[in-house]
């Protein structure tokens, strides 16, 4: 089983679609799946959107009421994959954006190399045109890390787009309790729980994709400086540790076709 796990807050103009070529890529690529979405108190309506879904698609929306952030998404969407799984040394949970940054159709080419035995795939981000922010931030979260944890065998762990095996998140759960797995916010989270899930996986792969922010509808909400001096205090609250990424093999996932990808961006009916 594979959860593929969305934080959504105010995705209502991209989540149907979204789940819409989820549930077509599946059709092409058979393995069973279930959707869990974290809808984080949004109010453009995103929740009217996902209730057809629900019928037609194994989606599972968990609601809240009030804002909680992305970290608190990660760690409910985690929690709620390894309660659900029932072979957590089969099973993966992969974490995507609802805002087609990260692509379903690359989906088969991370679950390829998780059935072939990583523990762990990063999708890591080639570079693309991207938005003034997600540039700037790109240039400033490297000298947010380096002084504090050095992190060696990934140029991207940042990125949110990643599969890891659910035996991986109960390790870090029975340690961790009642408390979250991941505290920190933005693209810090992503680097948490990355460098958090390294040291317990025994094979490690990684896979070049596209992101896609000219598919994208609303603004990015990426603020350079404010999540920097979040990645900033992050590396300084865990300095000392040295994350070392074994070795693996890199491969590119299959791009999405220009004329597939541009008609996305309308809505598909549900049925």
């Amino acid at each position: 089983m594979l959860y593929i796990c969305i934080p959504a807050h105010n995705e209502g103009a991209t989540i149907g679609v979204l789940l819409w070529r989820i549930r077509k890529t599946f059709q092409s690529y058979s393995r069973e799946y279930e959707i869990l979405v974290f809808d984080d108190a949004s109010t453009d309506g995103t929740a009217e959107i996902l209730a057809p879904y629900a019928e037609i698609a194994p989606l599972t929306v968990i609601r809240s009421e009030t804002h909680k952030g992305y970290a608190f998404a990660l760690n409910a969407l985690a929690r709620e994959a390894s309660r659900r799984t029932k072979y957590p040394r089969r099973d993966g949970m992969v974490i995507m954006q609802a805002d087609f940054t990260d692509q379903p159709e690359h989906l088969p080419e991370l679950i390829k190399r998780f059935e072939g035995g990583a523990d762990i795939v990063i999708a890591e981000r080639n570079a693309v045109k991207e938005p003034a922010e997600v540039k700037r931030l790109r240039a400033l979260a490297p000298w947010a890390l380096r002084f504090f944890i050095p992190i060696s065998g990934v140029t991207d762990p940042y990125g949110s787009f990643r599969l890891y095996r659910i035996s991986l998140i109960r390790e870090l759960l029975k340690s961790a309790g009642d408390k979250p797995l991941v505290s920190a916010e933005g693209w810090a989270a992503n680097v948490e729980l990355l460098i958090s899930t390294v040291p317990l996986a025994r094979r490690v792969e990684k896979v070049s994709v596209d992101p896609r922010y000219d598919l994208r509808v609303r603004p990015t909400r990426i603020k350079p400086f404010a999540d920097s001096m979040a990645l900033f205090h992050f590396a300084r609250s865990v300095r000392g540790r040295k994350v070392v990424v074994p070795a693996f093999s890199v491969s590119s996932a299959t791009p999405v076709a220009p004329a597939e990808a541009a008609s996305t961006v309308q809505d598909r009916p549900v049925s």
